[in-house]
This record gives C-alpha cells, sequence and structure tokens, in this order.
C-alpha cells in the first residue's frame, strides 16, 4: 500500500493539492497510479480540497486520528512547530503517510512543500 499524506493551510484548493502529490511523486520517480490512497489528520478533516482532489483522483481519503498520528511521530523527519502546536506531530502530512500505510511502513523521504500544500509518500511495511 502506498499513501501520499497530505497538511495543508486553511482555505487551499484541489489544484494546489494535486499538484503538491504530483510533486512529490516525481521527486520520487513515481507515478499516482502506484497510489492506494490520500491521508490527513484530524485537524484537516474539514478542508474540502483535501477531498476534491482525493475524488478526482478516485482515491480514497483516509482520516488520522490525533492519537494514531501521534504514534508514528518519531518516524516522521521533519518539523513543523505549526504541525506540533496543532496536531501534536512534527508533520501532519509525514505522520499521515505513516500511520495509514499500517505497521512497519517507510517515508520515501522528507515530506514535499509546495506553497500551502505538505505532501509525503509512504509505502507499507509488507513491501520488499
Amino acid at each position: 500500500m502506498m499513501v501520499a499524506g497530505i497538511g495543508s493551510r486553511k482555505g487551499v484548493t484541489a489544484g494546489d493539492v494535486r499538484a503538491a502529490i504530483e510533486t512529490a511523486l516525481e521527486a520520487h520517480g513515481l507515478t499516482m497510479t502506484a497510489l492506494s490512497a490520500l491521508a490527513t489528520g484530524e485537524i484537516k478533516r474539514d478542508e474540502p480540497a483535501i477531498f476534491l482532489a482525493a475524488r478526482d483522483l478516485d482515491l480514497p481519503v483516509l482520516v488520522i486520528s490525533d492519537a494514531a498520528l501521534q504514534s508514528v511521530s518519531s518516524g516522521t523527519v521533519s518539523r513543523s512547530d505549526a504541525s506540533q502546536a496543532q496536531a501534536g506531530t512534527p508533520s501532519v502530512s509525514e505522520a499521515s503517510a505513516l500511520a495509514a500505510a499500517g505497521k512497519g511502513a517507510k517515508l520515501f523521504g522528507p515530506r514535499i512543500v509546495l506553497g500551502p500544500v505538505t505532501c509525503a509518500i509512504a509505502i507499507s511495511g509488507d513491501v520488499p
């Protein structure tokens, strides 16, 4: 399972979200067809652009609880003071991707920041 974790400022567009996903995938030599889902934290449950982008991409959105984000936060590589203060994790995008991809998940690298959106790609631990 490969997941794109999404973090954003309020009021972003679906185009902003898609552009960040495309940029993150390209940075790691991946294609959109590799993705199984998008993921974000509970704090972004009411951010319509994430859900619109997922619909456009025909992917589900997994909303990750604050507790689940915090449980994988030690595996994040980026740090945002705003993310830590608001969501209790150093990176909503990285922690969301890790939590959604499951036990043993690995990030392809640090989150990609594209304007008001961050995106991190994680793959489940059961893939060689």
